[in-house]
């Protein structure tokens, strides 16, 4: 989530809470554990098996360990 006026950072952040609402449901857990528990489940689930159509159908793990920086060149 960015700075005061930055929508575009803000748009990413509400989708992807959006999207986790909608996977894990707004039940109420019994112990604030089995909350947590349920959200570190889904965040493995979204980062390691689910494949991302802005990141060309890769998952984001996939997309993070196959990424490069440009090396600039030094003259």
């Amino acid at each position: 989530m960015g700075r005061v006026g930055s929508c575009y950072d803000n748009a990413v952040a509400e989708s992807f809470f959006a999207t986790l609402k909608a996977e894990i449901g707004t039940r109420v857990w019994a112990t604030r554990a089995e909350a947590r528990q349920a959200v570190f489940a889904y965040l493995s689930y979204y980062n390691h098996d689910r494949l991302h159509s802005t990141l060309k159908h890769r998952t984001p793990y996939e997309t993070r360990v196959c990424y490069r920086q440009p090396i600039a060149l030094v003259a």
